[in-house]
């Protein structure tokens, strides 16, 4: 009995201790398996004549700490740091007409600027997801990133 509680004792330590290790997620875990976009209009320049549709996104996400990959869309920073970007699969999306569905772009905010040397290479952003939109000119988001690590994808 006595190794029986000091094993789920450990168990339930070694629980807290991944406890702060962020959820490796990737873009296809960020939309669900069968869903269908519910179209809403975006208007994204003021001219009404562009649209994207809102995606479902996963609840399940909303307030988890996780690491996802992806590109660099700058929205706010300068030439050396940024402060606010779009993190999206791939390189080029919200910069060619349409956009990804919003379950596949997040916005993700920094407290303090980081550098990013090179926009043509994927990166790792580690932070607190959540399953709110955010709307910018370029894209609406489904997921948002308070973001507290960046790091060169390998």
């Amino acid at each position: 009995m006595k190794n029986l509680f000091a094993g789920m004792l450990l168990s339930v330590f070694a629980c807290g201790l991944n406890a702060a290790e962020p959820l490796e997620v990737y873009w296809e875990d960020l939309k669900p398996a069968d869903s269908v976009l519910a179209e809403q209009s975006v208007d994204h320049s003021g001219s009404g004549a562009s649209s994207q549709a809102l995606a479902p996104v996963i609840d399940s996400f909303n307030g988890k700490l996780v690491k996802v990959p992806g590109f660099v869309v700058p929205l706010e920073g300068d030439k050396n740091t940024f402060s606010e970007i779009l993190l999206v699969p791939y390189f080029g999306a919200c910069i060619h007409v349409p956009p990804p569905p919003s379950n596949q772009i997040i916005y993700v905010k920094f407290a303090e600027p980081v550098p990013i040397d090179n926009l043509y290479d994927p990166i790792w952003v580690v932070g607190v997801l959540s399953t709110e939109t955010w709307q910018g000119d370029i894209a609406t988001t489904g997921y948002r990133l308070a973001a507290q690590t960046v790091e060169l994808y390998q």
